[in-house]
């Protein structure tokens, strides 16, 4: 069956990829105005998130910004679909980096680095990096059940030179290169909500309390490496650039949660400037008011 539908469905895939971005951005208006008028989809789970992280702002100004991100989230879905047969040459034109000498600098010191970053502007086409570093570059992924897609996938992203590499595979892949002395970039987006069971660390962010996501914490410290912070801003339609910025070059002498806590940080900074490009249709703060007894000394102590 799995293949049935990878027969049927990817020829469309790939011949909507192929087409210029100009087409793409046609059609990405039209899929805007079903989805955000007709299929109505999550409406109210993003207005929700909006309340609750930005009460300053009235509900006139809040329908503004979910229209917006309604353009915007459809636009990177496109996006995502033309990395299936895009060039290298036209991501480059489109997807710059400001300060790519930072990463010369910190080779140096032998350490390999977690980049942490969240679904924020464009968050596929950061695999490019791998073209402009000399860190074997990997981003964790979730694998679909389909292998066929999922194959394909894998393929179109290792033009890049990036490895996907599943989620639940990551900490055995670092600590193998760790035991190789390979120097390496992880890539892990870490601003969604994480598993109850598996949460260790309850915080801040937007200003609600939620669980939060500590494994490229945990990784950086228990392995000395670098972590750093991912900036994406978007430029104007279909163009993005990406900064880099040190949270920590000594993440094994860190206080518990402290890195995860600059990361909770500079990724409100950016949303509060320009929320519209962030991922509100995340049920970010379905756990809010459910702190556990044993994490409330993190607020009060």
């Amino acid at each position: 069956m799995n293949l049935i539908i990878y027969i049927l469905v990817y020829p469309f895939i790939w011949f909507v990829s192929i087409l210029p971005f100009r087409v793409l951005y046609f059609i990405s208006d039209i899929i805007f105005v079903v989805l955000f008028y007709l299929v109505g989809y999550r409406k109210k789970v993003v207005l929700n998130n909006l309340q609750l992280t930005f009460p300053e702002k009235s509900t006139k100004e809040l329908l503004i910004i979910r229209k917006k991100f309604y353009s915007h989230f459809v636009d990177v879905f496109i996006e995502m679909i033309k990395t299936f047969t895009v060039s290298k040459k036209e991501i480059y034109k489109r997807y710059t980096f400001t300060n790519i000498d930072f990463f010369t600098k910190l080779f140096k010191d032998g350490k390999s680095v977690i980049l942490v970053g969240p679904h924020y502007a464009n968050w596929e086409w950061i695999m490019s990096l791998d073209s402009f570093v000399n860190y074997k570059g990997y981003a964790a992924y979730t694998k679909i059940n389909n292998r066929y897609f999922n194959d394909k996938i894998l393929e179109s992203r290792a033009k890049f030179g990036t490895n996907l590499i599943q989620s639940s595979k990551v900490v055995a892949e670092i600590k193998c290169n760790q035991e190789n002395n390979i120097q390496a970039a992880y890539g892990l987006l870490s601003d969604q909500s994480p598993q109850l069971k598996k949460t260790h660390y309850w915080g801040s962010f937007l200003g609600i309390e939620v669980p939060i996501h500590t494994g490229a914490e945990m990784l950086a410290k228990k392995h000395d490496m670098n972590m750093v912070f991912i900036d994406t801003i978007k430029i104007k339609r279909g163009y993005y650039e990406t900064s880099f910025s040190l949270i920590s070059n000594d993440s094994k002498n860190a206080n518990d949660y402290e890195l995860t806590d600059i990361f909770l940080k500079k990724t409100e900074e950016k949303i509060r400037i320009q929320p519209e490009y962030y991922l509100w249709t995340h049920k970010r703060f379905k756990h809010k008011g459910e702190v556990p007894n044993e994490f409330n000394f993190q607020f009060y102590s």
